[in-house]
């Protein structure tokens, strides 16, 4: 197993989110459906909170993150629950620049995994950001999970301005 649960980094993240909850407003009001029919997909990278690009509160829309902002099958897996289950019925890919999946290079990610990670993962790395929306835009469409009713759209944001910018699919 290699790691066990309880270690010092643990605790302290506990104890900083008892003090967020003595605050208040660390959980959104109302139940899981968005109060926008929309779920957005974008990146991991921390200088990123779509709530905060938009100007919307906790429970608003749905937000899947990955690297890169790509469409994965767990990204589509996401998409199908959101809007089966949760009512969105529009999807917004956002990926962003100076992203790190750009011009990545799987081959450095697996070198140093072992056999294990053979087959390698899929890590979907692209070199240009609009053909990438664009590929996952067509992704989405030829998905038979997701119904010819869901709108998508795509903007590419500008991490040093915060700026978006849409992109036409």
């Amino acid at each position: 197993m290699g790691r066990v649960l309880g270690v010092e980094w643990l605790d302290e993240l506990v104890r900083q989110n008892e003090r967020q909850v003595a605050r208040g407003g660390v959980v959104g009001a109302g139940g899981a459906v968005p109060a926008e029919p929309l779920a957005i997909l974008t990146c991991m990278d921390v200088r990123i909170e779509p709530l905060r690009l938009f100007g919307w509160p906790l429970g608003q829309v749905h937000v899947l993150r990955n690297a890169g902002a790509r469409v994965t099958e767990d990204v589509i897996r996401s998409l199908v629950i959101s809007q089966q289950a949760l009512s969105t019925r529009r999807v917004l890919l956002m990926p962003h620049t100076g992203c790190g999946v750009l011009n990545l290079d799987p081959s450095q990610l697996t070198a140093g995994l072992g056999p294990a990670a053979r087959p390698p993962l899929d890590f979907r790395g692209m070199t240009d950001l609009t053909e990438a929306v664009r590929e996952d835009a067509a992704r989405l469409a030829a998905s038979p999970w997701i119904p010819d009713t869901i709108d998508v759209a795509a903007v590419i944001l500008d991490t040093r301005t915060g700026r978006v910018a849409p992109v036409a699919l």
